[in-house]
């Protein structure tokens, strides 16, 4: 029963990626995948694709060669169609990945032979444990020109057995990734489904000019953590034409944790989210909780999130410092959403308890319009912090029905403005000068 319903998923996110596609003439992503001059397959290096053989020292001879190879324009490592049972491995500068239709790189479930890396600076520690954390499935760190791309072959994480330990309190550190690129530039990813992650599915660190098109995300709704793209301390990102149903917020930009974010201090920032569908019981869209490193100039727009817990959720905390600002979030379609948008200042724990609370975070110049939902059971709630206001939130055009009334909006801490929306919005948005600030933002 799980696979036809993992099959019926796949068919859709197929079906939905053809009709993203032939919408493009809503805006795309720059840039294209360069032309390799020279051409590898992992089979050429002892990779046996029988879904039994161990197969990491093939992927690492591949890339090695790729790498000494110094063609012009880089490189390609290609992987047939079969199961490439695999532990992690490294990706190179000047190369493309490619998975052929009918290809599928597994993850070995031998978690004790998982290689530990360093925390990242701006976390200070492993995101679920003090310590090091096991590292992602596809790794890479100070590259350039990387493309992962394909026939819509798998990335598949396996993540049971990981998901199991986090559930029985049993894990020693920190999940692994399925994708993690750091301290890189010039990323494509495109055409592959990621399946069944152990944590998060995309994780961009630490990155510039990446483009992540025509990807299908996939993990049970019970799966732990499982977000399905997450740029970090990122910028010049672009997201378009993917279709994302996992088990946690489907799209979350996010920036360093507490005083260690703070301290590293680089923002995700000129971010491009457009023509995402998906599901998840968080979150459609988020940014956050993690912010302390500073969100800012976000677009994200013709969205279409069913059977989610919220459709738009900016979150922070006091203690996370940093700033969410100039975020535009439009044309976005609801269904059967328990919150169409909730923005709140008390949302995520805490690395350690050395956390300066007098770091609160600035939330400022938020536009939310054109957003229709219906089966909505909850306006939203937008909810400020005391002594830092969240300022200039502005609602347009947003409309959330349902058969049963919805339940009203809930304010506090915030300032803004409000222009047409149903239910009534509460009174902290009917303020002249924030209705001022939302005409001009319009």
């Amino acid at each position: 029963m799980a696979r036809r319903q993992r099959l019926c998923g796949l068919l859709l996110a197929l079906a939905v990626a053809a009709v993203l596609v032939a919408a493009g003439a809503q805006g795309t992503c720059p840039g294209a995948p360069p032309r390799r001059g020279a051409r590898v397959s992992v089979a050429s290096f002892g990779g046996e694709g029988d879904g039994r053989t161990l197969n990491t020292a093939a992927f690492a001879r591949a890339v090695a060669s790729v790498e000494r190879l110094r063609a012009p324009g880089g490189a390609e490592l290609y992987v047939p169609p079969g199961v490439w049972l695999t532990g992690p491995f490294n990706l190179t500068s000047r190369m493309t990945l490619f998975l052929a239709r009918g290809a599928v790189i597994r993850a070995t479930q031998d978690t004790p032979s998982w290689p530990l890396i360093e925390p990242l600076p701006s976390y200070g520690r492993g995101r679920e444990l003090p310590g090091g954390r096991y590292i992602s499935l596809i790794h890479g760190s100070g590259l350039q020109d990387v493309v992962i791309t394909g026939e819509n072959g798998t990335i598949d994480g396996q993540g049971s057995m990981w998901w199991d330990m986090w559930k029985k309190g049993t894990l020693p550190y920190t999940r692994p990734h399925l994708l993690e690129l750091m301290s890189s530039s010039d990323i494509i990813v495109s055409n592959v489904v990621f399946q069944d992650s152990p944590f998060w599915n995309i994780h961009p660190v630490y990155c510039s000019n990446v483009v992540i098109r025509n990807v299908t995300v996939l993990a049970p709704h019970d799966s732990p953590n499982t977000d399905g793209i997450d740029p970090d301390s990122s910028s010049n990102v672009c997201i378009e034409d993917c279709y994302i149903s996992t088990g946690d917020d489907s799209i979350a930009i996010k920036s360093g944790w507490d005083e260690y974010g703070i301290a590293y201090g680089r923002p995700s920032s000129d971010i491009t989210v457009r023509r995402i569908t998906g599901s998840s019981p968080f979150a459609g869209f988020a940014v956050g909780s993690e912010t302390s490193g500073g969100v800012q100039n976000v677009l994200a727009e013709h969205l279409n999130f069913f059977g989610s817990g919220y459709g738009i959720h900016i979150k922070t905390n006091t203690g996370r410092g940093g700033f969410i600002r100039n975020v535009t979030i439009s044309d976005v379609t609801l269904d059967n959403v328990r919150y169409g948008l909730r923005i709140a200042g008390d949302v995520g724990d805490h690395p350690d308890d050395r956390y300066n609370q007098s770091a609160l975070p600035v939330v400022d110049a938020l536009t939310i319009k054109n957003v229709q939902g219906q089966n909505i059971k909850e306006a939203g709630l937008i909810k400020g912090i005391n002594n830092s206001a969240f300022s200039r939130i502005c609602l347009s055009n947003v409309k959330l029905s349902s058969g049963a009334p919805v339940r009203p909006w809930k304010c506090e801490a915030v300032t803004g403005g409000a222009l047409d929306v149903q239910p009534s919005p509460c009174t902290e948005l009917t303020s002249t000068s924030g209705t001022s600030f939302c005409t001009n933002s319009l």
